[in-house]
């Protein structure tokens, strides 16, 4: 996510500022700038690009003062440049802002100010709230900003300062990180530990619905509802400094699998209508003609977004009644595939620079095939290129293997497909309203089976000396099974094998002898039979066999050694559950095994060569 430095004290803000969004560089970032107040009014830079060229912004141009708020942005609203950079301020530079998560009501706030006057000068949903704080102005900088965000749907970490009162700095949090650094005169405000560890480790917390005033002397925490004062516990850090980028996680790839059921809340945040249950995607742009139009569906990728694509193919056909075809990207230009005129190609890929999937994209556009981009790097190669893009919101991921990422593909293909069965009326409203409740659901399932990590810790120490796994599944387990055993081939280096359990017989129970470990999923009610009798073959063969099912399938326990029961959802949502065991078990092994697990040998995050 984007990342957040705020000082006051009675140092020069401007250094402690640069140094402290360079602490935040790890977290990923498109853009950076920082605001300084002088005691009279409130200087700006802030420029597209690397903390180098912001730093080097300042160096011809130094900001005197002793407090200020600094920002590296991750894009979400508009595309990397020196205007959607933060700070952002209102018209007449009164207040200075920096924001993390999203606003889910940005259009009607904006459109509401538009109308009321508001020249807006950039494409960001931070922006609107540099507006409302003028708007709502009260001469008191910590009544506005409880009155406008009382205004605020979303998620939001929020620091604000005021020309009129250079004696405070105010942070909000509400749905996204952020933490008070206490010193000796001097206090910090930073998105995660490391950009303040320098300064101090004395910190406070911030939890949802918070409100902190700072002074060089003082720290106030209020109540955001009711400006009430709170209290909250101090907290001494005593990780080092790779630790706290870690969040005191080990590793990357667990931090970025426990920040699943927030990545997935942003990838959903603004694109339901919480009052009629339904899926807006407004920066699609597919009028209702068009979605009703579309004959056909490519959907191109490659790794784990190609998993996540082929759980998209289920989903759009069996929603939206639209056929789908799943392709390799690095196939899919070299097979001439047929493109009608009303083919739409969507393209899947986490970093957006994906060499083979930017080369399928620029193939279906070659044929006169529309093509819709899902990716988590705003302004990419392939986001610029794509006729439409949706992206995924996830944060920056750091371990190469892709967690976070691929869950956050899955829930933009469930708005995908629920949106096409909304336009197309291939679903009864009453239908889609209850899916959209269930997809709402998963961030809170997905915290629950994290809860039991522990337990998924175990199986994974007692899987490490395999020489090889098998994973089954059937339908949409089948899928799911593919990325659950990537996950583990590529991080622990066991050899591991998924199979749609009914080709069992066609050759692969060959491979099954005495003690041979199979993951089994059984999420989908109408295979679950079919399902059993394949677990069966495997386990007469000498197989030792963990289940993976939805809590209320109570007869699993029967056909199988082990069992890890996930929470009850709608069938076609549990791609999104299921694989969170299987993304444990592989970071388990893969440690209990010594191995580099952010960095396996022979990958890369990012594939940009063919």
């Amino acid at each position: 996510m984007c990342g957040i430095m705020g000082y006051i004290g009675n140092r020069e803000a401007q250094p402690i500022l640069i140094d402290g969004l360079r602490k935040l560089e790890y977290r990923g970032y498109d853009s950076a700038g920082i605001a300084v107040n002088d005691g009279t009014k409130i200087a700006i830079r802030k420029a597209k690009g690397r903390i180098d060229i912001l730093e080097g912004l300042v160096q011809h141009a130094r900001l005197h003062g002793s407090i200020g708020i600094g920002h590296t942005r991750w894009a979400t609203h508009g595309r990397p440049s020196d205007a959607n950079s933060h700070p952002h301020t209102d018209e007449r530079g009164k207040f200075a802002i920096v924001h993390n998560g999203i606003i889910e009501n940005e259009q009607e706030i904006r459109q509401e100010l538009i109308q009321e006057g508001v020249t807006f000068t950039s494409e960001t949903d931070t922006e609107v709230i540099a507006h409302l704080l003028a708007k709502h102005d009260q001469g008191d900088l910590i009544q506005t900003v409880q009155q406008v965000a009382a205004r605020l749907r979303g998620a939001y970490a929020l620091a604000v300062m005021s020309e009129g009162e250079p004696d405070k700095l105010i942070a909000v949090r509400f749905a996204s990180p952020l933490i008070i650094g206490v010193g000796e005169g001097e206090k910090f405000i930073g998105s995660d530990i490391p950009a303040i560890l320098e300064h101090t480790r004395d910190v406070y917390v911030m939890e949802d619905g918070d409100l902190a005033v700072l002074t060089p002397d003082s720290l106030e925490l209020y109540d955001l509802e009711t400006l009430q004062p709170i209290e909250r516990e101090q907290v001494r850090i005593t990780w080092d400094k790779e630790q706290a980028e870690k969040d005191g996680f080990d590793h990357y790839m667990l931090k970025e699998i426990h920040e699943q059921p927030r990545s997935l809340r942003h990838t959903m945040a603004g694109r339901i209508d919480e009052a009629k249950q339904m899926v807006k995607l407004p920066e699609l742009d597919l009028s209702p003609e068009t979605v009703k139009g579309i004959e056909k569906i490519y959907i191109v990728a490659c790794g784990t977004a190609y998993h996540a694509g082929m759980i998209g193919k289920h989903v759009i056909e069996n929603l939206a009644k639209i056929p789908v075809e799943i392709d390799v990207a690095s196939e899919f230009r070299y097979r001439n595939p047929l493109f009608g005129q009303k083919t739409l190609t969507v393209v899947v890929s986490q970093s957006g620079e994906t060499a083979d999937t930017l080369a399928a994209l620029r193939e279906a556009k070659r044929n006169g095939s529309s093509v819709l981009a899902i990716t988590n790097v705003v302004g990419s190669s392939i986001a610029r290129e794509a006729d439409h893009v949706m992206t995924t919101k996830a944060g920056p991921e750091i371990a190469v293997a892709s967690t976070k990422a691929y869950t956050s593909q899955l829930i933009a293909f469930y708005l995908l497909g629920i949106y096409f069965a909304q336009e197309k009326k291939s679903m009864e409203a009453s239908d889609c309203a209850a899916l959209v409740q269930e997809l709402q659901k998963l961030p809170d399932q997905v915290e629950k089976i994290l809860g039991h990590a522990e337990e998924i810790r175990q199986f994974a120490i007692s899987i490490k000396e395999e020489r090889q796994m098998f994973f089954l599944g059937r339908g949409l387990d089948y899928a799911v099974s593919l990325e659950g055993s990537l996950k583990l081939k590529e991080i622990s280096y066991i050899h591991s094998e998924a199979y749609p359990a009914g080709e069992l017989k066609h050759g692969t129970l060959a491979l099954i002898e005495e003690g041979t470990r199979v993951i089994a999923l059984s999420t989908q009610p109408h295979l679950h039979e079919k399902m059993v009798s394949n677990i069966t073959e495997v386990k007469a063969r000498g197989a030792v066999v963990l289940g993976v099912a939805l809590e209320d399938n109570v007869e699993l326990h029967r056909s199988v050694d082990e069992v890890c029961l996930i929470p009850a959802t709608h069938p076609l949502l549990a791609p999104v559950l299921c694989v969170i065991p299987l993304q444990l078990i592989a970071y388990y092994t893969s440690v209990s095994l010594g191995n580099d697990v952010d960095r396996p040998r022979n990958l890369a995050k990012s594939v940009t060569v063919e």
